[in-house]
């Protein structure tokens, strides 16, 4: 009886929701209608701006893959990422057999007027042991940093020292966008640009200035794996390579004409031979300014065709802090193109996956473009293409050993990085007697064969085991990593670990031969006969 009772109160309920009397309601009015039922018909206590969230997220998956919604606390940890600076103590260190040591003090740097050394060992912040138990980067990281002025208590244990405390007052720490500038030879100069930020500028500026003056008169500028950032900071350098008045890009908002972006006229380096290095990793940004310099035939382009987000986001801040990055824009090259790639319908996070699996980044006869995508460079006529990403003047296939994550993984696991300090802490002195230049090391130093068996063995311990069919060349380029992070280690410079990582990249290799042969840079810019360009 009690069953039936049950069941005829439950068809009431049904009749009445489902009667078909629905009242017309304002979509806004839905909106907080569903959120009041829930808190208080749900089973579980959810928070007004918890759900507010999460309806903000739904609706951006209507939207194209690049729109997002950034929390308050999302929304001011981007800011900071991109200020170009962020407040700390300003060392670099890693965790190794649960204790942190620390690698680099950043000269000028808080840490650094404290006395703190290369090899210091942490065992507390704030008082809070760190030493025998398990402790992640991403929490030294968040305990390390933190409000410009405050002061974090760190103990250190020094060899042949009793441990004592440091109180150090975090300070403005630089996060560089110029990761690494340097002398290739004495003609050509080298500049690695990780992402634009609000220090691009000034940062390039400062380098380009710098190996002008050590006598660079050719430039290779490597944009590889850079995702993009500020498209502002991009203008500014294009704006270092390309004469005044000249377009960097124009942008089409939605019921607006279109918007021009130019070169100011205050750049260093109009004339120079120029070669940028690219690949399917360059995005946004990135794209901006190499599609820019292919458009005016400014630089030859080397590597893989880039990744193809031609989509500009415009940031719409919320009363409570929080951001919504929208899709405002389509952005174009000077030559007309887009280099947006498909996303409706597609795999779109999945693309660089695709394009390996089709071959692409091996075999540049794999790419074809219909002629409605095919366009012209401004003053040489050459044939560029549009539609997804930037192709490149000169393919460079990708080496399928490094991508087959075997030394990814490897490197991830801190494998690689702690042979290689404790090879520098034990031997330092004896290191820098033997190779007291940084080019003694580069020509003269060998990673010796034990370190590499000695990681390989590691490795195979924890699951990945080493290909027969590849492991001589893999075991090059693990001792090529080993060797990077021992020269960063020894000499204390960021640019040391990106010299000795280049002389194990392709891409690098063919921009160097490119930039030094005046006729296979002028025959793949198709330079007209008779105009020269003696640097």
């Amino acid at each position: 009886m009690r069953n039936k009772r049950y069941i005829i109160l439950f068809s009431a309920i049904t009749a009445l929701c489902f009667s078909g009397v629905h009242a017309q309601m304002n979509p806004r009015e839905k909106m907080a209608a569903a959120i009041k039922a829930i808190q208080e018909n749900y089973v579980d206590s959810m928070g007004e701006e918890k759900l507010s969230d999460a309806a903000i997220m739904g609706m951006m998956k209507e939207l194209d893959p690049h729109s997002r919604y950034y929390s308050r606390e999302e929304s001011l940890q981007m800011k900071q990422s991109m200020s170009g600076s962020f407040y700390g103590v300003g060392i670099q260190y890693m965790v190794q057999n649960d204790s942190l040591y620390v690698t680099q003090v950043i000269p000028g740097g808080p840490a650094a007027e404290k006395g703190l050394l290369p090899g210091d060992r942490i065992t507390a912040i704030n008082n809070n042991p760190v030493s025998g138990r398990r402790i992640s980067n991403l929490d030294i990281m968040k305990t390390l940093r933190g409000e410009k002025g405050s002061v974090v208590s760190v103990e250190i244990l020094r060899k042949s020292t009793q441990p004592f405390n440091v109180s150090i007052t975090r300070g403005a720490i630089p996060d560089n966008s110029v990761t690494a500038a340097y002398m290739v030879n004495d003609q050509v100069g080298y500049i690695a640009l990780r992402i634009f930020n609000g220090t691009t500028r000034n940062e390039i500026d400062k380098a380009i200035s710098q190996l002008k003056a050590a006598g660079m008169q050719r430039l290779i500028l490597d944009l590889q794996g850079n995702g993009g950032g500020y498209v502002e900071a991009a203008i500014g350098v294009a704006d270092e390579f390309l004469p005044k008045d000249r377009l960097v890009f124009y942008s089409m908002p939605k019921d607006r004409g279109k918007d021009y972006n130019y070169a100011g006229g205050y750049g260093q380096f109009y004339d120079g031979k120029l070669v940028v290095m690219i690949d399917q990793n360059t995005a946004s940004a990135s794209e901006i300014l190499s599609g820019a310099l292919q458009d005016w035939d400014r630089a030859v382009l080397v590597g893989r065709r880039s990744f193809g987000k031609g989509l500009m986001q415009r940031p719409v801040q919320l009363p409570d802090g929080s951001v919504l990055e929208l899709t405002g824009a389509r952005y174009y090259t000077p030559s007309n193109r887009s280099i947006q790639k498909p996303y409706h319908g597609s795999k779109y996070a999945d693309d660089v996956t695709t394009r390996f699996a089709s071959g692409e980044l091996t075999d540049a006869s794999v790419i074809h473009f219909p002629d409605s995508l095919k366009y012209k460079t401004l003053l040489n006529k050459r044939t560029v293409y549009g539609g997804g990403g930037i192709m490149p003047d000169k393919f460079v296939a990708l080496d399928t050993a490094e991508y087959n994550g075997w030394l990814q993984n490897v490197m991830d696991a801190g494998l690689v990085n702690k042979p290689a300090f404790n090879y520098v802490d034990t031997g330092k002195n004896d290191l820098l007697k033997r190779y007291p230049l940084f080019a003694d090391f580069l020509t003269g130093f060998s990673v010796p064969e034990d370190i590499i068996s000695q990681v390989v063995n590691k490795a195979g311990e924890a699951g990945w085991k080493l290909n027969t069919a590849s492991a001589g060349h893999l075991r090059k380029l693990l001792a090529l990593e080993i060797k990077a992070q021992i020269a960063s280690l020894l000499y204390m410079k960021k640019d040391y670990y990106i010299q000795v990582v280049n002389n194990g990249n392709e891409s690098f290799r063919q921009a160097l031969d490119i930039i030094q042969n005046d006729a296979a840079y002028n025959q793949l810019l198709s330079v007209p006969a008779g105009k020269t360009n003696k640097k």
